[in-house]
């Protein structure tokens, strides 16, 4: 997505724009220094944005990426939700020793397939308003329950049956 069009997101029944920022923490593991990442300066409302994050800060450690969701991931948000603390999944890729942010999700499925393809999968816990945001979007939409087809017994037997 163009930086252009990024920054024109807006806040809507499926698509929640976050700013935020990755920070690096150097970290001594015996011999060897590595980087712990986190997320920082969480902001949710384009009027609560510093002044001074300008266009060209935006890269620079500094991020906006949208929460999209989607009706067929409403199981796993049902299931983020239920559990003790939900957490918000920033997917991200490693260039050069930085974190690139990829994906922000609140499926735990999507931010487990990504860390399979070793992608660095950071998380937050969900706050509030995203959650009640999330249980609007189920709301409006319904809940997606899991549900097994009864097979027709012996009527219905494929090839594979022997017969």
């Amino acid at each position: 997505m163009p930086k252009q069009a990024e920054l024109e997101l807006k806040k809507n029944e499926h698509v929640w724009p976050i700013n935020f920022r990755l920070q690096a923490e150097e970290r001594q593991v015996g011999r060897w220094t590595t980087y712990a990442w986190t997320i920082e300066d969480i902001c949710l409302y384009e009027e609560d944005l510093a002044v001074d994050i300008t266009l060209a800060d935006i890269g620079a450690g500094n991020y906006m990426m949208p929460l999209e969701l989607f009706r067929d991931e409403r199981m796993e948000y049902r299931f983020n939700l239920n559990s003790q603390t939900p957490h918000l999944f920033f997917i991200c890729a490693e260039e050069d020793e930085q974190l690139k942010p990829v994906l922000v999700t609140a499926a735990q499925g999507v931010a487990a397939r990504y860390m399979d393809g070793d992608y660095v999968v950071l998380d937050i816990d969900i706050p509030l308003v995203i959650q009640a945001w999330m249980e609007a979007f189920l709301g409006r939409h319904g809940e997606l329950f899991e549900f097994k087809r009864k097979r027709g017994g012996n009527k219905k037997k494929g090839r594979s049956s022997g017969n």
